[in-house]
């Protein structure tokens, strides 16, 4: 079986990001940086990389700025043409000159389910991408290509997995499955949502990277609310299951970076600045001498 290749991505990004409160209440959680790009501009990178040119950003009230920073800025650029800072406005055109950025808003806060649903007319019937807008993987160790080729090839749903510990499962969207003749390739089951950890049926959990085809979007409006009184694209995406629709996954072996929380986003932070040919050297060196000092070491204090 062989299907349209997807080329549109959804970004949803319209959530409140109460847990970074205050810095998120004018500054939208996509926009706060992981070194000296935004987490939004990573996403967009990585669908851009696969070959995805067209993406919809999911907004909310209060998030024009992420669409700003996709824009052009002619002032900018010509200060630091004047100044001969080339790298620096290599920089600033790269992320006007990704992909062709649309938006929609959701008006209210209904869950995923009903963000991603947001796109419809955007999409059609066509397959699609979406990504959601706190995490991303490793440059060097890309998912969403395997996604798409394997899409292609059975139609359906296609999801990404990540092995998760028996006492995470209740954070995640979690699959039951069958292997098939590729080890890092699963045909899904099951799928329920944040169960506890004595009723997962595995710990495979989904991760914020998903191809669906287009047919997706009537389920969804007969989806009623779920898990937390929100549309859950889970429960969607289930009941396509339910009625014969093919989901495979792929199980992700490489890096993913969880921006969605604090730690996650600090997480983030340090571990690619110290990967960062201009910078990695000096600030490992800094680190270890600061995870070393003992006046640091129970957290300071006084």
């Amino acid at each position: 079986m062989t299907t349209k290749r997807a080329v549109k991505a959804v970004i949803p990004a319209a959530g409140l990001a109460t847990r970074f409160l205050p810095a998120t209440k004018a500054v939208p959680k996509e926009l706060l940086p992981v070194v000296d790009r935004p987490v939004l501009q990573y996403i967009v990178e990585e669908a851009a990389a696969a070959g995805i040119t067209d993406v919809l950003l999911v907004t909310g009230r209060g998030k024009t700025a992420m669409v700003d920073h996709f824009d052009r800025r002619p002032d900018v650029e010509a200060r630091l043409e004047e100044k001969g800072d080339q790298q620096r406005l290599a920089a600033v055109r790269r992320s006007s000159e990704l992909a062709d950025i649309y938006t929609v808003r959701q008006g209210e806060a209904l869950g995923l389910g009903h963000a991603v649903g947001t796109a419809a007319s955007h999409v059609g019937d066509n397959p699609f991408a979406v990504l959601l807008g706190d995490e991303f993987v490793e440059e060097d160790k890309p998912l969403l290509p395997a996604m798409l080729d394997l899409q292609e090839k059975t139609g359906g749903i296609v999801l990404a997995f990540m092995e998760v510990a028996p006492h995470e499962t209740s954070r995640y969207g979690i699959a039951s499955v069958k292997t098939t003749d590729d080890p890092d390739v699963v045909e899904v089951t099951g799928l329920v949502e944040k169960p506890a950890p004595e009723e997962a049926p595995s710990n495979l959990a989904v991760l914020g990277r998903y191809v669906l085809p287009g047919t997706i979007f009537d389920v969804i409006a007969d989806t009623k609310p779920g898990n937390g009184g929100e549309i859950q694209l889970t429960d969607a995406m289930a009941t396509m299951l339910a009625d014969g629709v093919p989901v495979h996954g792929i199980v992700y072996r490489g890096h993913r970076y969880d921006t969605g929380m604090p730690l996650g986003y600090l997480q983030a932070v340090v571990q690619l600045a110290a990967q960062r040919e201009d910078l990695g050297e000096e600030f490992r060196a800094w680190l270890t001498e600061f995870v070393g000092d003992p006046k640091f070491s129970g957290g300071r204090k006084g």
